[in-house]
């Protein structure tokens, strides 16, 4: 279901502003990283999203995205001005729209990313083609009833602003200090922008009683699927872990609170019934299955420059974190563009055998190669900012190479090593259930 969080300057190490976000989505529904070079377009060209075509504008920014490989759309992305959105399913008390004639969440993300060369001007597109357009369509990839609507964390290097959405009625607030969302409304009574009717819709529909004083998530928030999606409490601990720390927070702390799995120490990815860790892991058809972390960026902004980790990759805490930045071909070569279907040439899925073997065991097996994981990160975390130009782009090919030799050998290391802390009947059905849907035989 998704969890994003920003920390501002006041609270970074280094006076830069950090964001992280993880792609929840389901476990099969594979993630592309993928870069789309700015582009000039002539008048009246169309531009096919997900379900419609709308106008195309006469320039794009450059783009770096994490997209569900079905969709036009993008769940994470940034782009060569430093602007960087993650968005969110919210679940609220306005009418969805399941028709094809709309923008998806995702969607509108990637048009902000296109289309805004700062966050304000990023936050801008959305709220106009939330008027010109509005959101909808069939957000699901198995799931063909799933709908929702967004809301959104946008950052440059030098401001974030959320936006959250109920329909075509929205609230935007810009970020002091710190701020997460995950899947519930979190904005209150307090904003610095509204749709005009935010007040008046809900006092007709009954929801702001007379002489109450009006706050957006009370009001417009539908209650069993925010409760449900245990959103008050990844959105809670997120917070906290974003902005609570003993020290002022580094790139290193982003990818922790990415990979976290809350108190309890081993945790046993069985173990839960509901969506509660930010890390997130799909365990049941009925409550976890659209909760696979299948994607994970952080981005690390300043004036001067803008560094992107990304895995690349499902699960966080079973990945690695590698450096991307706008130059060269942005992107190292990750093989095919992954699909449907289990393909061992292509690094979305090639992770995918390690992340699956690691579920089997996830105590033991985890421990097998997790430190190395971390010293190797940590290396690279050191290195980048000693580098300069074209060097940027030389040294992500070599991590990312890197990280594929280490990818092999972690998998061969895994699948060795025995189990000792066997998952439950209904988890272990589960899996064996969506691994044979792709192809995929693990050990």
């Amino acid at each position: 279901m998704c969890d994003t969080f920003v920390i501002l300057p006041e609270l970074t190490a280094d006076g830069s502003i950090i964001f992280g976000k993880n792609s929840d989505r389901e476990p099969n529904e594979a993630q592309a990283l993928e870069y789309y070079p700015a582009a000039s377009y002539p008048v009246g060209e169309k531009l096919r999203c997900t379900y419609l075509e709308i106008p195309q504008v006469k320039k794009t920014f450059a783009t770096l995205l994490s997209r569900p490989f079905w969709m036009w759309g993008a769940e994470i992305g940034a782009n060569e001005k430093g602007v960087t959105i993650g968005n969110e399913a919210v679940f609220t008390k306005m009418p969805l729209d399941r028709g094809e004639e709309k923008l998806t969440g995702m969607d509108l993300l990637r048009l902000a990313l296109e289309r805004g060369d700062t966050a304000q001007n990023a936050l801008d597109t959305i709220i106009g083609l939330l008027a010109d357009v509005g959101q909808g369509g069939i957000c699901g990839y198995e799931d063909k009833k799933l709908a929702y609507h967004n809301s959104y964390i946008i950052a440059d290097p030098s401001e974030a602003w959320v936006l959250e959405t109920a329909g075509p009625i929205w609230a935007a607030k810009r970020v002091r200090d710190y701020y997460s969302i995950s899947n519930g409304l979190t904005i209150g009574e307090d904003y610095n922008a509204a749709h005009p009717a935010i007040i008046s819709t809900a006092r007709e529909k009954g929801w702001l009683k007379k002489g109450a004083v009006f706050n957006f998530a009370k009001a417009y928030s539908d209650w069993f699927y925010t409760t449900f999606s245990a959103c008050h409490t990844r959105q809670s601990r997120s917070s906290t872990l974003a902005g609570q720390h003993p020290h002022k927070a580094t790139v290193a702390d982003a990818f922790a609170i990415l990979r976290d799995h809350g108190d309890t120490i081993p945790y046993h990815p069985d173990k839960h019934f509901l969506m509660r860790h930010i890390c997130a892991h799909s365990g049941n058809g009925l409550s976890r299955h659209a909760a696979q972390s299948t994607a994970s960026l952080v981005a690390h902004l300043k004036w001067e420059l803008q560094t992107f980790w990304a895995t690349g990759t499902s699960a966080p805490c079973t990945g690695i974190f590698k450096p991307v930045w706008f130059s060269g071909n942005v992107v190292p070569d990750i093989g095919p563009s992954p699909d449907r279907d289990f393909d061992l040439s292509a690094l979305w899925w090639q992770h995918e055998n390690l992340h699956r073997s690691v579920l089997k065991d996830y105590p033991n097996r985890i421990r097998s190669y997790r430190d190395e994981r971390d010293a190797v990160e940590q290396s690279w975390l050191e290195q980048v900012s000693h580098l300069t130009g074209d060097a940027r782009w030389n040294f992500s090919q070599n991590a990312f190479r890197e990280a594929a030799s280490l990818l092999d050998e972690w998998t061969k290391q895994v699948q060795q090593t025995t189990f000792s802390n066997k998952p439950g009947i209904v988890y272990r059905n589960y899996w064996q259930k969506q691994n044979s849907k792709v192809g995929l035989t693990t050990t």
